[in-house]
């Protein structure tokens, strides 16, 4: 246990500070990965058949118990409750629309920091890079002619681990934040649907609904 800290420790004192702060944008985006997945299951994110039967069943005119559920259970509840109202057509549509709205932005929440360590880390990354090759050439210089090819073979490749550990944690920070996005983007699909066929199965027809 002892020499795996020892070896990271080694490991990040030879790229230097960008590979300190690379570490720690890799530990803010497992986090907030792990804090993404577990939000998004209490959500219900994955859970559409429920809801998929509950609205069947109130478009043809039959009882569904909504009462419990994730997200999609809770806005069909509101668009109950809003078709429920006295309202024109117009203020319904508008209605519905701004609780789903109100709900995607709930679903898009982390996602503008996974998108901040994505651009981040491959820069700090770069920066790394290039002050290692700046004190590699700098070194070389003051050396003169008795330089050697070795130590500036060692420290080209450690200038550069920075920025192959930038790539590292973008690569994986990129693919998460494109994952969450599509799953909000399903949801916001979903919900465009369950309110378009509620509303079309109440006595008069509405606009088509947009909330994605």
């Amino acid at each position: 246990m002892l020499s795996s800290i020892s070896s990271i420790q080694s490991f990040l004192q030879t790229g230097g500070p960008a590979l300190w702060v690379i570490a720690l944008l890799s530990v803010l985006l497992l986090g907030l990965v792990m804090w993404k997945l577990f939000r998004l299951m209490r959500l219900g994110a994955w859970q559409r058949d429920r809801a998929e039967r509950a609205v069947e069943a109130l478009s043809l005119g039959q009882g569904a118990d909504v009462s419990r559920g994730g997200l999609r259970m809770r806005f069909l509840r509101e668009c109950q409750e809003v078709l429920g109202r006295n309202l024109s057509e117009a203020e319904q549509r508008e209605e519905i629309t701004r609780r789903a709205l109100r709900h995607l932005a709930e679903l898009r929440e982390g996602l503008r920091p996974l998108d901040l360590i994505a651009s981040v880390a491959p820069l700090v990354g770069l920066l790394g890079t290039v002050l290692g090759m700046i004190e590699a050439f700098q070194a070389l210089q003051e050396s003169g002619a008795q330089a050697d090819a070795a130590a500036l073979a060692g420290g080209i490749w450690e200038a550069l681990l920075t920025t192959a550990a930038g790539m590292a944690v973008a690569i994986p920070a990129t693919i998460a934040q494109s994952w969450f996005a599509s799953v909000a983007e399903a949801m916001g699909r979903d919900f465009e649907d369950y309110a378009t066929q509620l509303v079309l199965a109440r006595p008069h027809s509405a606009p088509e609904l947009k909330v994605a």
